[in-house]
């Protein structure tokens, strides 16, 4: 039989040799708390008193068995999928996750509609993180927060206020920071003659939300841009321009730029933004996911980006600097394992930054010995790194390798397959 603690403690010797301390870095990934978004339990749906289809350029593929019906569905599931995901946990809802015996419109949310969110929360000291539903609404048809029609533009002020006084009541009922991100799917199909105005109108919302809450305590606001969605794919009032010019010209702590993983153009990588961003901003709020030639919200892989994306981060010492929350919604596969495979795929990417040979690099790039710097990197590609996650995960009771599998699959046969 396999034994991974014999495993881990060659590989820690052999990190040990360039002056690596793997208990350092398992203790500090393990500290890192991971929002895990709810939405992928049940395709984006949520829980409001009234049935509507996606809007706003998502689209969620698949229709695999098991699907969370309620709340309480929902919940489970997450109990479930956090047992094999490790390190500290939140949870990010969206507004329309509520809970109420009457249809409630969003511009009227309150705390009380969260309660039960709440009280699960507090039983598994678990913080909660929260994101108006700018999206999937009648009112959202042509335009939230960028509206021209006055009356639909005031609905979504209102709404975004009420999210964050809710967030607030997050804060004091969890007694953990709550991450609010703003993200609205307003753009045009094709490009508009006027582009400006919506961008005017979208500061002019914005400003109004966060002066009407300016009183509002324990919460952060990501300011959250996208390039395209379907059906919006010439014109994002919310682009990557605009939503970086208003974060850095309100120079509020609270107010930071979100970067998503899957919102830039094909050729471009949130690791190369990172230092730019870090340069200017205290924080940054990172939305984890995978595009597939768009953004696709793919489950979390373990791949270059993913891991340059945290070695970066790692590098220049702004982990700690930096809210991390995955986003993405696969309902082709089964959605727990969807949970598990891309939460373990983001912590694994920490582990690894926090163990590579970052000392040993800098001192060769002091040195202009650039040579060495490619070596080094290199050679670290093959370093036993998996010993040291197998041993992170049998620690924190999150089961290592392949044997946490089976537990999914058979909670999909005792529990997701019947309903």
């Amino acid at each position: 039989m396999f034994n991974t603690e014999k495993a881990y403690k060659q590989a820690k010797e052999y990190y040990k040799r360039y002056g690596i301390d793997t208990e350092k870095a398992i203790k500090l990934c393990d500290n890192v708390p991971i929002s895990i978004h709810c939405w992928q339990g049940d395709d984006v749906g949520g829980f409001e008193k009234s049935s509507k289809d996606l809007t706003g350029g998502i689209q969620v593929t698949g229709n695999y068995i098991g699907k969370a019906r309620t709340a309480d569905e929902l919940r489970a599931d997450l109990d479930f999928a956090m047992k094999y995901i490790p390190g500290v946990k939140k949870v990010n809802l969206h507004a329309n996750y509520q809970e109420s015996d009457k249809f409630v419109d969003r511009d009227e949310i309150r705390p009380e509609h969260f309660k039960k969110w709440a009280d699960w929360a507090v039983e598994r000291n678990i913080g909660l993180d929260f994101n108006p539903t700018y999206f999937s609404h009648p009112k959202s048809d042509n335009g939230t927060l960028s509206a021209a029609d006055d009356k639909v533009r005031d609905f979504w002020v209102k709404h975004g206020i009420a999210c964050r006084k809710i967030g607030q009541y997050f804060h004091e009922r969890t007694g953990k920071i709550c991450v609010i991100n703003h993200w609205t799917s307003d753009g045009s199909k094709e490009i508009p003659q006027d582009t400006l105005s919506p961008r005017l109108r979208l500061k002019d919302s914005y400003d109004r939300i966060f002066k009407e809450t300016s009183d509002v305590k324990g919460v952060v606001d990501g300011i959250e841009s996208k390039l395209f969605g379907i059906g919006l794919e010439s014109y994002t009032t919310g682009s990557f321009e605009f939503c970086i010019g208003y974060v850095m010209n309100k120079k509020k702590d609270h107010i930071i730029l979100t970067l998503d993983t899957g919102h830039y153009h094909p050729t471009e990588v949130v690791s190369a933004k990172l230092s730019g961003i870090f340069t200017f901003q205290k924080s940054l709020l990172l939305h984890v996911s995978r595009p597939v030639r768009w953004d696709s919200d793919h489950v979390v892989s373990f791949d270059d980006e993913t891991k340059a994306i945290f070695e970066e981060l790692v590098k220049m010492n702004k982990l700690k600097n930096t809210y991390v929350a995955t986003d993405y919604f696969d309902a082709s596969i089964n959605r727990v394992m969807a949970w598990a495979v891309g939460l373990r795929n983001t912590r694994k990417a920490i582990l690894a930054a926090l163990l590579q040979p970052n000392e040993m690099l800098m001192d060769a790039e002091g040195k202009n010995d650039h040579s060495t710097r490619l070596a080094l990197k290199e050679e670290f590609k093959s370093a036993p790194f998996g010993f040291v996650w197998d041993y992170y995960c049998e620690k924190t009771g999150a089961k290592a390798g392949l044997d946490w599998i089976n537990d999914i699959k058979q909670y999909e046969y005792n529990v997701l397959s019947k309903r």
